[in-house]
């Protein structure tokens, strides 16, 4: 089920909104419009779902509206026009004192990029504030204070002051404060932007890991591609108020929306974005662990392979069998032609699963001699990742579709 279903939303900030509608029905741009009314676009007619557990990042460069889009998911802005849809209930329609209690309930309040934390209250003051905004009792917002600020790396710190810690670990600070009152939502905006870039990446690293135990659903607004290709299930980029596009990264990356996005992700590092499941190829030959030496044999030179994968019937690895040691041990005269391979002919292959990022699948096919297989967590073969197919994925223009039937049919290179 949706956490989060957005219709339709658009917020213009002026007297006579009506007047920005009705030029942007026609087509009139976002400058235009303020040029014309004096009325300033914030978002315009955006609509998506957001799941319950999923890190959902709204990207785009500066006056793009992504953090006008993020304040108006609790009502930090009105929208203008449109429906906010959280757990079956439209925030919009709330009054006052309705909207108050839903947000103690729903959010976990926003982390931001100046961190906001209170520079008179220590840690231990500034994890709990949130908690004493809902009346929770000091002993059990101090019991609540203390498993939070261990869980983002700060025990020891709870008798400190802002001023006495790093960036990082005031960030730190505004996660803890964030994740204290427990609830599902927590929205955070360019959370990371004022960060040094090391301790940017270990703050993302560190997000990532909590969210693999916390399974929150996260609204993340940043204007770095980077960022938000690594935190992101779905990214939505925004252009002067609009969604020109919504996906997964390599959605986006291959099937850009228009020359906008094509040139936001031109320069991207695709390494950390594809995937060995992106880049596999089927393998369409494999040999029986029950089969003998000369069918194997056989497999091999009818697929014009160098090597090739043995399975069972579950299609469960056992290993893979190199064709020049198979037809050497098949010119032993004493071989029987039902004869399996011996056990010293089967090689043990290096393994990934479909998630695994192109990095390492580049760091371990440099390290490897033999075939790259592909499997699930109960070791079935899946596919097999060869080095055209690597190669291809890092050129610009690259599409998955473009990974299918290649000279590659089993494990290793095709024989030529």
């Amino acid at each position: 089920m949706s956490n989060i279903v957005v219709k339709n939303v658009s917020k213009v900030f002026g007297p006579r909104p009506e007047r920005a509608f009705k030029l942007l029905e026609q087509g009139i741009s976002k400058n235009e419009v303020q040029e014309k009314t004096g009325l300033v676009v914030g978002v315009y007619d955006i609509s998506f779902e957001i799941n319950s557990g999923e890190v959902f990042v709204i990207m785009g460069l500066s006056g793009s509206g992504k953090s006008t889009f993020q304040r108006l998911l609790n009502r930090l802005h009105e929208p203008t026009r449109g429906e906010i849809i959280i757990d079956g209930k439209d925030i919009t329609k709330m009054d006052h004192k309705e909207l108050i209690l839903f947000r103690r309930k729903a959010f976990s309040g926003m982390v931001f990029q100046n961190f906001a934390i209170l520079p008179h209250r220590t840690v231990m003051g500034n994890v709990e504030f949130g908690l004493e905004l809902h009346g929770v009792d000091k002993v059990k917002r101090r019991k609540r204070a203390q498993e939070v600020i261990e869980v983002v790396g700060l025990k020891g710190y709870e008798n400190s002051f802002p001023s006495e810690l790093s960036g990082g670990m005031q960030q730190r600070v505004g996660l803890a404060r964030g994740l204290a009152v427990d609830a599902d939502i927590l929205l955070m905006d360019e959370a990371f932007s004022a960060l040094d870039p090391l301790i940017r990446r270990e703050m993302q690293d560190e997000l990532l890991e909590l969210q693999s135990r916390m399974k929150k659903t996260i609204v993340f607004v940043t204007h770095d591609l980077d960022e938000a290709f690594k935190l992101g299930d779905r990214i939505a980029i925004l252009k002067d108020g609009k969604m020109v596009q919504m996906g997964t990264a390599e959605e986006i990356i291959t099937q850009p929306a228009d020359d906008y996005v094509s040139a936001f992700v031109e320069g991207l590092d695709r390494t950390g974005v594809f995937t060995a499941g992106t880049i596999m190829q089927p393998v369409k030959a494999t040999a029986h662990v029950n089969d003998g030496l000369h069918t194997i044999l056989h497999k091999i030179r009818r697929a014009g392979l160098s090597s090739i994968f043995l399975v069972d019937s579950e299609k469960k690895l056992h290993g893979y069998l190199i064709a020049d040691e198979l037809a050497a041990e098949a010119k032993k005269d004493s071989v029987d032609e039902k004869k399996k391979p011996h056990p010293s002919l089967i090689h043990t292959p290096e393994t990934v699963h479909s998630d695994t990022h192109l990095t390492d699948v580049i760091n371990l096919y440099s390290e490897s001699t033999g075939p790259i297989a592909v499997v699930d967590d109960n070791n079935k073969l899946l596919g097999v990742i060869v080095r055209g197919a690597i190669i291809a994925a890092l050129a610009k223009g690259y599409k998955p579709e473009d990974n299918g039937d290649t000279e590659q049919t089993g494990t290793g290179e095709k024989v030529s």
